[in-house]
């Protein structure tokens, strides 16, 4: 069955001030670990689509005003087993980089469909443990995005 996905995402790195990252463990691939990631739905804005998704993924309510629109976008390929929840020949997805600065290192509530744990790591950590390119180098470019 072919899904109505659209292939317009976010990809969301929530940090500390002293640039600790949270990063969220796949529960449908133990061992992947990724930022806030999730796929724009029916006709919300970008910003709400990462609004949306750091509240279903970790509980953490931020208002608009709080997340930082980086102007980047990264065009990937999308996994094969995850294509079925696309329109047919749907191979490609567009990401939306943003961050989401919080004052201290929380405790999260995780979708527990979606992830199985999840950590802060200092920064250079946080990239090297990431499965997906997009999230590793939206990380190592942290430190320059906060200083601006």
């Amino acid at each position: 069955m072919t899904g109505d996905k659209r292939p317009v995402s976010v990809l969301v790195v929530i940090h500390t001030p002293d640039l600790h990252i949270l990063l969220l463990e796949r529960s449908s691939h133990p061992g992947y670990w990724q930022s806030v990631t999730g796929s724009q739905e029916n006709d919300e804005s970008l910003i709400d689509t990462a609004a949306r998704e750091v509240e279903e993924e970790t509980g953490i309510a931020a208002s608009q005003s709080a997340f930082r629109d980086w102007q980047i976008t990264n065009t990937f390929e999308i996994f094969a087993e995850w294509r079925h929840r696309y329109a047919p020949g749907v191979t490609q997805n567009t990401e939306h980089v943003f961050s989401l600065e919080v004052p201290a290192q929380q405790p999260v509530t995780i979708a527990p469909d979606e992830h199985l744990n999840y950590q802060w790591l200092p920064w250079r950590e946080a990239a090297e443990k990431c499965f997906s390119w997009t999230n590793r180098d939206a990380i190592l470019m942290l430190p320059e995005k906060v200083a601006r």
